[in-house]
């Protein structure tokens, strides 16, 4: 649109849509100039060339596609040869308008989708997220750099002391000045929240050279090699000559230098390469992520000569024992299998106990209390699915036990219920209770399935409707073969087993 002018108004009649969050990642990293010169999502004719050569239309090298998709319902209310009627504002999710996109050219996609191109501009206050003073765009952060070269650091984990080190040493080999960029459009690989992860990293500040801290939105690809090259670039803009990344695609989750190679620290058996000035004696294996994990989830310290102390505190402020964090059971089944029932006996056994707080969410509550309204659909039943997962995971992220024991037929909604409780940085156990479908109708409780049969009732899991059974259960329980007290004992055995509870004692009787 010629000029960009963008009157109240029009603004004000354009269709809203919240993107994905990966779109969103990507939205601010072309608002800021990270990902210049494009100063849009591509269109057909770039995403072609780009797919094809790796290069736009014009020649121009770009390393991977950028696109957004809106729903096609939406896409219907523009007027494609109307520049005024062609704007559609783009929100975080909390609705506040972020930026708007001149809609040029739009094609179909997915079902109920279509892939739409154009330029961007901000638009509102910029959204609001932690640290947003971090999130400065590169020209800023270009104009503040010393002359000379500039070491970038992808930093997607907390920095321990091997890290650090590295650091240190490639700095120092090299002459540069540090440029530290933190991604923070996504849980790390290590599971932590961005928050998190910003304040693990300026925890480390005082043991690094002089360097600068910017907290980026880069989103993964889901493909090493995309995501090694978005850093790259997006590194590049900020004015980044030279780059360590903590990324596994690099070293299995140490730190490497891309250039040159001599300074690579290699995680995957804790050798220095290049280095001939450290001692033997003083060289230790450094802890893997999932060494880091186990201390961690027993609340034990992790190592001083391992991980920094203000470093190890905001990690262990985040990462509390299992004992103390925030849990989601989702116990899964058909009906009658004894889903509720377990999950009362659980919940029972914790209020006993006194050592948890919790929270049940049983089908036919949430139905009645959250989900009123919604049928039995495929689409109906994710979102109810959803609705309760994202429930237990606010349950959880405040440190208690959410006890969930829906149908949840489909493997797809059960995945999203486990992201939600990640992504509020609670555990979550997945429990299928197996009970076959004919001992499920010999109890019948409800008559559902005695309706099913008589064709009174449709979409009966089970019976006309299927089931998907879980392929990744963390626990199985077939009430058919076991008492309900049997039933009760193994989930809470497994939770202490596991560290989610503290071993169960023997009840006091009066």
């Amino acid at each position: 649109m010629n000029g960009w002018v963008l009157p109240d108004d029009v603004l004000r009649d354009a269709p809203v849509h919240t993107p994905r969050p990966r779109e969103l990642a990507d939205l601010e990293l072309l608002l800021t100039g990270a990902f210049a010169p494009l100063t849009g999502f591509l269109g057909r004719a770039d995403l072609t060339s780009q797919a094809r050569s790796g290069r736009l239309a014009d020649g121009t090298p770009w390393p991977i596609p950028v696109t957004l998709e809106l729903p096609t319902e939406l896409v219907d209310q523009l007027e494609l040869g109307n520049p005024l009627r062609r704007l559609v504002v783009l929100a975080d999710p909390e609705g506040a308008p972020v930026a708007a996109i001149d809609a040029t050219e739009v094609w179909p996609s997915r079902d109920g989708l279509s892939v739409v191109g154009g330029p961007v501009r901000r638009i509102g206050d910029g959204g609001h997220a932690p640290f947003r003073q971090l999130r400065r765009p590169p020209a800023e952060v270009r104009a503040e750099l010393p002359a000379g070269r500039v070491l970038g650091v992808i930093a997607d984990r907390p920095l321990h002391r091997p890290q650090l080190a590295q650091i240190a040493h490639a700095a120092r080999t090299l002459a540069a000045y540090v440029l530290v960029l933190v991604p923070v459009a996504e849980l790390g690989p290590d599971g932590l929240p961005p928050e998190a992860l910003v304040r693990c990293v300026l925890a480390a500040r005082d043991r690094l050279p002089h360097a600068t801290i910017v907290a980026v939105p880069i989103a993964k690809r889901d493909d090493d090699v995309r995501d090694a090259l978005l850093r790259s670039r997006v590194a590049g803009a900020y004015g980044v000559t030279h780059l360590l990344s903590t990324g596994e695609f690099f070293v299995g989750g140490g730190l490497r230098v891309l250039v040159p190679r001599e300074l690579a620290y290699d995680g995957r058996d804790g050798q220095w390469r290049g280095r001939d000035d450290i001692p033997p004696r003083n060289r230790r294996l450094p802890l893997s992520p999932e060494e880091i994990d186990d201390l961690l989830d027993t609340g034990a310290p992790l190592p001083e000569w391992h991980t920094p102390p203000a470093v190890a505190r905001e990690l262990a402020r985040e990462r509390p024992p299992r004992r103390l964090r925030g849990l989601v059971v989702f116990l899964t089944g058909l009906s009658g299998s004894g889903k509720s029932t377990i999950a009362r006996g659980v919940a029972d056994h914790l209020r006993e106990t006194g050592e948890r707080t919790v929270t049940l969410l049983d089908g036919d509550i949430v139905r009645r209390e959250l989900s009123a309204g919604l049928g039995f659909s495929k689409a109906d039943r994710d979102l109810n699915i959803r609705r309760i997962g994202w429930v237990a995971a606010e349950v959880a992220r405040h440190g208690g036990v959410a006890l969930c024991c829906p149908i949840a037929p489909y493997a797809a909604a059960r995945a999203t219920a486990r992201e939600l409780a990640r992504a509020a940085g609670a555990g979550f156990v997945l429990v299928h209770v197996s009970t076959p479908v004919d001992v499920c109708e010999r109890r019948d409780r409800k008559g559902h399935y005695a309706r099913a049969r008589a064709g009174q009732l449709t979409g009966m899991t089970g019976v006309d409707d299927p089931y998907e059974a879980p392929a990744d259960a963390d626990l199985t329980i077939d009430t058919s073969e076991t008492t309900v007290d049997e039933a009760v004992g193994a989930l809470v055995d497994y939770l202490a087993v596991e560290g989610w509870l503290e071993p169960r004692r023997a009840t006091v009787t009066v």
